[in-house]
């Protein structure tokens, strides 16, 4: 894999495509249900294991979310034709309890017209060619953190993880010293709101989540604070002399379909999609790749003779990313294994047929990249961690769309060159420098909520 090739696999070979019958069926019940809560509870206690246990019950089953009915679809093949059919939107489950977040205007949440406008607006700081802009940034970023644990000392990795990722999107995207002051408070309300939205989701009990009991209350001191936040680094640009060529300048130049400048709740919800977007996902897959490197230090140590043969003794740089296609293929592994985005939700804008099964207009579909991607029937040795199999020879027999971390489609995350960049200069960083071993208190046991990472992950950094 390269940063010209980001992982989504889509001229990949098709495999066990499914065959449309003369009448479409009504998807089965998944087994398992409880009274009352349906499979919430199931989904809320194993997500992973009970999502990834669907497959063997076809592929597309209905479940129960306390009163509402979901279409989870288990196979690559229909979980692309989803993503890429007109007949289905963002909505669902997943996207209602982020619209409290990210709210209603925002690239991430929007539909049809305002979203491809919005798509316009922001590409162009996300194109191939404006990627490299953006390296000594990352670069500094990465050393930096390499720099932070020379003194041997227990490393905290949620918090290190966030505060690179925050940096990286802050300084790149939303130039201005007022972020670095502000990056602390982006990483405690993150996570708050992540693990607060998750249970709304799957269990989702409307005005019982607005009693005043201590859970709820600190989601919402942590939304306000978020939004708070938000609405400081707008007013700093604004005020400030200094108008840099960057996302946030962009947005704020804007026009509307009429040619007016965009409203403020539309920069304000862009805003909050950049930041929180960009350093969630980003931060939680930092904490994987660390994860990952403790536990297996061959691959450690594979990087760093990657590394030092293509820098020799002086520090990475971005323009070193496409010579280690062995840390990009660390990376991508990572993603099939711990994807960040483990869930996803669609809404059906139709009646319409999802291979052989009959979606109703209105329902809602949930698929899970995690099971996907550790599908035996899609991979050998699904389970194992295996960085080869992302040789052009081998990647070459994925099956078509089981491998899609940045998604596809119109709804392909923008962002997936930066991303690869920045998680590939961070990883060459800190492996080129460090082994690594888990600290004793260490619990890196997956931590669900609407993104994936390890639960408390503590590192001792040990340099070569």
């Amino acid at each position: 894999m390269t940063l010209e090739s980001s992982p989504d696999l889509s001229a990949a070979p098709e495999k066990g495509a499914p065959s449309r019958s003369a009448e479409p069926r009504v998807p089965p019940v998944a087994a398992g249900g409880v009274p009352g809560l349906g499979h919430g509870w199931k989904l809320a206690r194993d997500p992973l294991g009970f999502l990834s246990g669907l497959r063997d019950d076809g592929e597309v089953v209905r479940l129960k979310l306390g009163p509402k009915t979901v279409y989870a679809i288990t196979s690559p093949a229909l979980t692309g034709a989803l993503a890429l059919s007109t007949d289905f939107k963002i909505g669902g489950p997943l996207w209602e309890s982020l619209e409290s977040l990210l709210g209603k205007q925002g690239v991430a949440t929007t539909n049809g017209p305002l979203h491809q406008r919005q798509r316009r607006a922001i590409q162009p700081a996300f194109r191939l060619d404006a990627i490299p802009a953006y390296g000594p940034i990352m670069a500094q970023e990465a050393h930096d953190l390499v720099e932070r644990w020379r003194s041997g000392a227990t490393v905290d990795v949620m918090e290190e993880s966030f505060r690179v990722a925050v940096r990286v999107a802050a300084r790149c995207l939303m130039r201005g010293s007022y972020m670095d002051e502000r990056s602390e408070r982006i990483c405690a309300a993150l996570a708050t709101l992540f693990s607060g939205m998750y249970q709304r989701m799957v269990i989702p009990l409307g005005p019982l989540y607005r009693l005043p009991i201590p859970a709820n209350r600190e989601f919402n001191r942590a939304l306000a604070d978020l939004h708070l936040l938000v609405d400081e680094i707008i007013a700093a640009r604004r005020a400030s002399s200094q108008k840099p060529d960057d996302l946030l300048s962009a947005l704020l130049k804007a026009k509307d379909e009429n040619g007016e400048p965009i409203g403020e709740q539309e920069i304000h919800d862009q805003v909050v999609a950049i930041v929180t977007a960009g350093s969630e996902t980003v931060g939680s897959m930092v904490m994987s790749l660390l994860q990952v490197l403790a536990d297996h230090p061959e691959q450690t140590d594979k990087i760093h003779e990657e590394v030092k043969t293509v820098v020799g003794e002086r520090p990475v740089s971005f323009g070193d990313v496409r010579k280690l296609p062995h840390t990009a293929n660390v990376i991508v592994e990572t993603m099939r294994l711990r994807p960040a985005v483990w869930i996803l939700t669609r809404r059906a804008v139709t009646d319409t047929v999802l291979g052989e099964y009959r979606i109703p207009a209105g329902a809602d579909v949930v698929y899970s990249p995690y099971a996907i991607q550790r599908d035996p029937r899609s991979y050998a040795e699904h389970n194992e961690f295996d960085p080869d199999r992302w040789l052009p020879e081998r990647a070459k027999d994925v099956p078509k769309y089981a491998m899609t971390p940045f998604g596809v489609g119109n709804r392909k995350c923008p962002g997936d060159h930066f991303s690869m960049a920045e998680l590939t200069l961070i990883t060459a960083a800190i492996a080129f420098a460090y082994r690594f071993e888990q600290a004793p208190g260490s619990d890196d046991r997956p931590r669900i909520g609407i993104t994936l990472r390890p639960r408390r992950l503590l590192l001792k950094a040990l340099p070569r």
